[in-house]
């Protein structure tokens, strides 16, 4: 009743600025402020607010709230040593279960490694400048140039 009688004022005053608002001609915004206005009466008519002072004031509810956290916080901890105890090498009952989930191993692993042998091509040596410095191959960059005649 408290709260349907707060909404209501809030709702006038919001009303009475907007009303100021469209007064300055200031349209846009007062079509806004009228908007918002609304929203708490608009609440109370439906319901919502008398459920969430329901919710609110009630003690249970807020211990069902720290029973839900405590659960998440469990599950935060489960996963953590979960992962520890898999990293540190576990028991053989967990290091198998690990296996498995990662499926068979791969029969040539190296197989699908490009390969650097006989038949790749070698690379050529930088040419050496005067002070030792390696001098860099411009040649295709002039035949460019020359092309198109700079």
């Amino acid at each position: 009743m408290l709260t349907s009688t707060v909404c209501a004022a809030v709702s006038a005053a919001g009303l009475g600025i907007a009303a100021l608002t469209a007064y300055r001609k200031r349209f846009l915004a007062a079509t806004r402020i009228a908007a918002f206005s609304l929203v708490p009466v608009g609440l109370v008519m439906t319901g919502v607010i008398d459920w969430l002072t329901g919710v609110v004031f009630k003690p249970t509810v807020w211990a069902g709230f720290g029973v839900l956290a405590l659960s998440v916080v469990l599950f935060m901890i489960a996963r953590v040593a979960e992962r520890h105890s898999l990293k540190a090498g576990g028991s053989r009952k967990e290091r198998r279960a690990a296996a498995r989930q990662r499926g068979p191993a791969a029969v040539a692993p190296a197989a699908s490694a490009p390969s650097l042998g006989a038949g790749a091509p070698a690379k050529r040596p930088a040419a050496q400048g005067k002070g030792g410095a390696p001098q860099e191959d411009f040649s295709d960059i002039e035949a460019i140039l020359k092309k198109h005649g700079i």
